[in-house]
């Protein structure tokens, strides 16, 4: 069986409430004491930290100058770098609108070619452009992009230009350095053409060699050529017969000369008469095949004249029917004539 519950008395209920507050006064009073002793811990800290830091110092004139260098070197690499950006960015553009800049330029080129109307070039609308909008215009496409792409496409295109040119120099040398060495072997190699000595054996008469050679096409003359000698106006002698053979030599070696001029002024081998084959034109417009006269001077010291007029020398000159010749200062005149001349 349970006790019947009672009452507590006046006295238990005193007791249990003075210890319900002696327990609640030690809780209260714990977390005020916690709070004294952080604001103190932090109290402490900042008398410590005030203590350790330095008193603020103004800086020596070294530190100055040393954070302006820094702070100038900074502000010039940045700087630097958007500049390196564009000049790649331009380089960019300038290769990948070659062929756009290439179409400006001819469009300017054309603009460019209009006609001049009195002294003024005229306008795209067809009036006559005033200086002060050309100037304005040349202002105008100076400021342009599209300009100076073209100017920064022109130096490119100028750079590749000197080297393309440099690249022609290279390769002409080399094909000169390749001719030098072809000849080089030529010449290693034997030769069996006639040497100057052998030649000028072969061109020798009695001992004494000849200042011309006959040309291929030398031939005797169909026609009886005769040169009358005239000295003052007198006919001298019977004339010379001057076509049984292919040439005849004037000059003062009578060893070597088939006419001889014994005039001081003339040389030992003064002249040659040369009959040449060669093809002439008729009247109805066919040609033919004939056998003229020539005269060379073998390079003469006072020259040879036809019909007055001194000739150059180692040249032919053809020789025409009652021409005159003189050799040197001499005085006498050989006139060519044939047996049919009137």
């Amino acid at each position: 069986m349970l006790p019947e519950s009672r009452s507590p008395s006046p006295r238990t209920k005193r007791l249990r409430r003075a210890e319900r507050e002696a327990e609640e006064k030690p809780r209260e009073r714990e977390p005020e004491k916690n709070h004294g002793r952080a604001s103190d811990r932090a109290t402490h800290r900042e008398k410590d930290s005030d203590r350790m830091l330095p008193e603020s110092r103004s800086p020596s004139p070294r530190t100055k100058r040393l954070r302006r260098a820094d702070q100038e070197a900074v502000e010039k690499s940045r700087e630097r770098e958007p500049e390196k950006n564009h000049g790649r960015a331009s380089d960019r553009a300038a290769h990948k609108d070659s062929d756009r800049v290439m179409q400006i330029e001819k469009g300017e080129r054309k603009s460019g070619k209009d006609l001049k109307d009195n002294g003024s070039y005229k306008s795209r609308n067809g009036r006559s452009a005033s200086p002060s909008e050309r100037q304005h215009r040349s202002r105008h496409r100076s400021r342009s992009p599209v300009a100076a792409d073209s100017r920064a496409h022109s130096e490119v295109t100028n750079l590749t230009r000197d080297e393309l040119r440099n690249g022609e120099d290279d390769s002409l040398s080399k094909m000169k350095e390749a001719e030098e060495a072809l000849e080089a072997k030529n010449k290693d190699k034997p030769s069996f053409e006639l040497s100057g000595k052998l030649a000028a054996e072969t061109n020798r008469v009695r001992g004494i060699t000849l200042l011309f050679n006959e040309p291929p096409d030398a031939r005797k003359p169909d026609i009886r050529w005769r040169l009358y000698v005239f000295k003052g106006g007198e006919v001298l002698n019977e004339p010379l017969y001057v076509h049984r053979q292919s040439c005849y030599l004037f000059g003062r070696e009578r060893r070597v000369a088939d006419i001889p001029t014994d005039h001081p002024s003339c040389s030992k081998q003064h002249a040659v008469l040369q009959y040449r084959q060669v093809e002439k034109d008729k009247p109805d417009g066919t040609s033919s095949k004939q056998v003229r006269p020539y005269v060379m001077d073998l390079g003469s010291t006072n020259g040879t004249f036809i019909n007055e007029n001194r000739i150059e020398p180692e040249r032919y000159y053809e020789l025409l029917e009652k021409d005159t010749l003189k050799f040197g200062n001499s005085s006498r005149e050989y006139v060519l004539l044939h047996e049919n001349s009137a």
